[in-house]
């Protein structure tokens, strides 16, 4: 009977959360057969995504207007010797710590810009559940941070609806001399009509807002795709007080790039897994923070096993794929080198289990951890390695190899890049191995009150597309019913829908 308490009391905050009319959580016309392209017309898939990820760039040069005011408060700010304090959560807290990481990486001054996601550093490794859920915890870090009155707040937010980061624009709009910024990817009319919280923040006198809508994801919902990347776009831009010349230059990169060569990676990774073995990217401390987001955003995204542990010395269970940074012999050094500074954790006492420092060096993406994945994971480990060097990213894995050639790039546009060709890879390895269905995530994993809403209306879809059609209250009760029963990585869309069928 507990999962009747359970989804009761979802319902009975169900209304903030029912967030299908946003284009953010819509499926994408243009990739509505994605699941089959995948599997058998890969070249099509890879050319489709191509042209939604440049239609992006084409919306960020038409926004720069808007940008180029944003740049001068970053600007401003950090001439007046204040701050800049980035915030997100999920796909747009890991892209706070990439540009913290970026900005330091490429030789500014560190301490001058300040990343938090919600639930600390831990998160960028592992989804903490229902953080998200609290915007007194996202007041609540920004304040223990030590955010005054000079400095400036870029929070960001995929949909413009995330509770942890309007809690903390709400409390930066309270203390700071400069209106924090609050950057967005969804219609400001529809956000209005459909979620208070947001309709609040945007009627805020007090608060800058930059809606960066860029329509429908790649894959419903997956806002780790086009929303983040033009978010992680446009605040580079900012913090490094680039112009337009700078983002015409990266579009003509992308439009270089022939996508194409992906196929022989998306083919080789899919087959390792089908043959349960793993894959550990192995890669430099300059990119890794690129290559660990991607990886880490496949377990929430297609329910996947997260990165285990390794302070036992054979885990029972483990993930498909692991990271491991060249040159790092330590635990605690290569984090250190990867985010080129101290790990920033929560040792609250309310959340201390899942977000304590002790919890984050248990996770090794140290050089030591290839070997450590040999000794306890049951399939053999294959080397994906992604390395920078003379000016060239290069792909190697087995004997497939690439390289894609910069000149003179800046760190931001590598990285920029890097995360759009991951997150094309990675989407598309997974729908080889049946990860979802058309477009819609049928393994998503409901870790807060946004993802259950998604996976019922899920659910619903697919219900709807067999002729059968159910009420939402109807699929809440039987999903809470079904999440007693499943495995961490069992479908829950697929399994709820067949239950109710």
């Amino acid at each position: 009977m507990a999962h009747k308490a359970k989804a009761q009391s979802f319902l009975d905050i169900s209304d903030k959360f029912k967030l299908g009319e946003l284009p953010t959580e819509k499926s994408h016309p243009k990739t509505k057969n994605l699941s089959s392209l995948s599997q058998s017309h890969l070249d099509q898939a890879l050319e489709i995504i191509k042209e939604i990820e440049i239609n992006l760039l084409n919306i960020a040069l038409s926004k720069q207007s808007k940008i180029k005011e944003l740049t001068e408060d970053v600007q401003k700010a950090l001439q007046l010797g204040g701050r800049i304090f980035l915030c997100g959560c999920g796909a747009t807290g890991r892209l706070s710590l990439a540009l913290e990481t970026i900005w330091n990486k490429s030789g500014k001054e560190k301490g001058r810009v300040i990343s938090f996601m919600a639930g600390g550093d831990v998160a960028l490794i592992h989804s903490i559940e229902n953080f998200e859920d609290h915007p007194e915890f996202g007041k609540r870090q920004l304040e223990e941070l030590g955010f005054n009155e000079n400095d400036l707040l870029l929070a960001i937010t995929e949909g413009g609806e995330t509770p942890f980061v309007i809690g903390a624009v709400n409390a930066a709009s309270e203390v700071a001399n400069s209106a924090p910024y609050f950057l967005y990817c969804n219609p400001d009319e529809v956000l209005c009509q459909t979620v208070e919280r947001s309709r609040e923040v945007i009627e805020n006198r007090k608060i800058k807002k930059l809606n960066l809508c860029v329509g429908e994801m790649v894959l419903a919902g997956s806002t780790r795709m086009q929303a983040s990347t033009i978010q992680m776009l446009v605040a580079g831009q900012a913090l490094f007080n680039f112009d337009v010349n700078w983002v015409q230059k990266l579009k003509d990169k992308f439009e270089e790039i022939d996508f194409s060569f992906l196929k022989k990676f998306i083919e080789r990774e899919s087959e390792v897994y089908k043959r349960n073995d793993g894959v550990v990217y192995s890669t430099c401390d300059l990119l890794g923070i690129s290559v660990l987001t991607d990886t880490t955003e496949r377990s929430p995204t297609f329910s996947l096993l997260p990165f285990e542990r390794n302070v036992e010395s054979r885990p029972k269970q483990y993930s498909l794929c692991y990271l491991s940074l060249e040159g790092e012999l330590e635990v605690q050094r290569a984090w250190t080198s990867l985010l080129d500074r101290t790990p920033r954790c929560l040792e609250w006492i309310e959340t201390k289990e899942l977000t304590s420092i002790e919890r984050l060096y248990g996770f090794d993406i140290s050089a030591r951890n290839i070997e450590k994945r040999k000794s306890y994971c049951s399939g053999e480990q294959h080397i994906f390695r992604i390395e920078l060097i003379d000016e060239s990213l290069k792909f190697r894995f087995e004997d497939l190899e690439e390289n894609i050639r910069f000149e003179k790039n800046d760190l931001l546009s590598i990285h920029l890049i890097l995360k759009v060709l991951l997150n094309t890879h990675s989407t598309l390895v997974m729908g080889r191995l049946g990860r979802y269905e058309s477009n819609i995530m049928t393994w998503v994993r409901p870790s807060n009150n946004k993802l259950i809403d998604r996976t019922i209306r899920y659910i619903l879809i697919l219900l709807s597309e067999r002729g059968i059609e159910k009420s939402y209250e109807e699929v809440c009760y039987k999903l809470f019913e079904v999440m007693e029963e499943v495995k961490k990585d069992d479908p829950l869309v697929l399994k709820t829908l067949e239950s109710l069928l």
